[in-house]
């Protein structure tokens, strides 16, 4: 095929326009917080409640964003009568749990990333919430934002092709009490940081035939930074890294038989991106500004209330086989490298 001489739109729709359900945050904690600012800053949502481990966190809570009901427990919060969709906002190791909980009670479900510890605790929630027949989905919010819907296209209509090799890494300079460096929390940058750019070599390559790599622990207890490359049935490869230990470029690089993909900032965040033609002399450009972390949350609120509206029970933009994806090679990566989360009560 030929280079094209535009990009495709993105077929994102106003997030001001989705139709408004009544949200229920299961945690009061960081994440919770800012998705909670870009939710009511953006769209027509409801934040109706929030649940949390004791009745002062959700009242503190509820008293910053205008929330307008607090319960102090997460039981009481799932059984609520006036809430359509529970967000899963607590750490990783109780991602599980409390997405149980929240499906058995009827409830709609979104989940933080990552989805679930292992690809047994994740496949374990699919089926639940299918089960249930209630919607479920993962909140990684980079593929809710627009730009991946272009790229999404531009990889469909084979503009680059077949894909050789993908590039990506997320480093970030976190303190030495942030949560990462816990083990009794699944610590280390593999889940917090790495669920990103091992996220886009599922969704790329599929399922590896060969996953090799180094790590290095930490003192804490945890896995400190690791380096992987993995390789799948044709013969594709791709490279990752992550780091809680200081900023790298969070950059990407798709590289097809007729072009490439390039990321101009944090390949997982707002911003542009360009398509080249296989020897560089034809560029398309995307433009988009440059966004900072979490600012694009709302992307996904208002993607799942127009699925949930629809009577869907997943979004095309996270499906459930790509979260499950993304935990299979998660799980990969952690038994080549000996990273365990057994400190965290994960029994594998």
């Amino acid at each position: 095929m030929s280079f094209p001489e535009t990009l495709p739109l993105p077929r994102t729709r106003p997030p001001m326009e989705a139709p408004p359900l009544r949200w229920g945050i299961l945690g009061s904690g960081w994440i919770a917080a800012k998705f909670v600012e870009s939710v009511q800053a953006h769209t027509r949502q409801a934040i109706a409640a929030v649940g949390s481990r004791s009745p002062e966190a959700a009242e503190r809570f509820a008293a910053t964003w205008q929330v307008p009901r607090a319960y102090g427990s997460y039981e009481a919060l799932v059984v609520a009568d006036d809430i359509d969709i529970i967000y899963v906002a607590t750490p990783h190791n109780r991602h599980h749990e409390h997405a149980m909980l929240a499906i058995a009670a009827g409830k709609h479900v979104l989940v933080e990333k990552p989805v679930a510890l292992n690809h047994a605790q994740a496949a374990d929630m699919v089926a639940a919430a299918r089960a249930k027949s209630v919607f479920f989905a993962e909140a990684l919010w980079t593929y809710f934002l627009p730009k991946f819907d272009v790229i999404s296209q531009v990889l469909d209509a084979g503009v680059i092709g077949d894909i050789l090799s993908v590039y990506t890494d997320y480093g970030e300079y976190l303190p030495r009490d942030h949560r990462i460096f816990d083990a009794a929390l699944a610590g280390g940058p593999l889940l917090d940081l790495g669920t990103y750019p091992v996220s886009l070599l599922a969704k790329l390559l599929g399922t590896p035939e060969r996953i090799v790599g180094l790590a290095t622990p930490d003192p804490a207890g945890v896995n400190g930074q690791l380096s992987v490359v993995i390789s799948n049935e044709r013969g594709a490869l791709g490279t990752m890294s992550t780091s809680p230990y200081g900023f790298s470029p969070t950059n990407a690089a798709i590289m097809g038989r007729r072009g490439t993909i390039r990321f101009e900032t944090e390949f997982h965040l707002p911003g542009s991106f360009e398509v080249w033609s296989l020897d560089g002399t034809r560029r398309l450009r995307y433009e988009e500004p440059r966004g900072a972390h979490f600012q694009g949350l709302f992307y996904e609120a208002a993607e799942i209330a127009w699925a949930i509206s629809e009577g869907k029970r997943e979004t095309a933009c996270r499906p459930a086989e790509e979260s499950l994806a993304t935990m299979r090679l998660l799980d990969g990566i952690r038994q080549a490298l000996g990273i365990d989360f057994t400190q965290a009560g994960l029994v594998e």
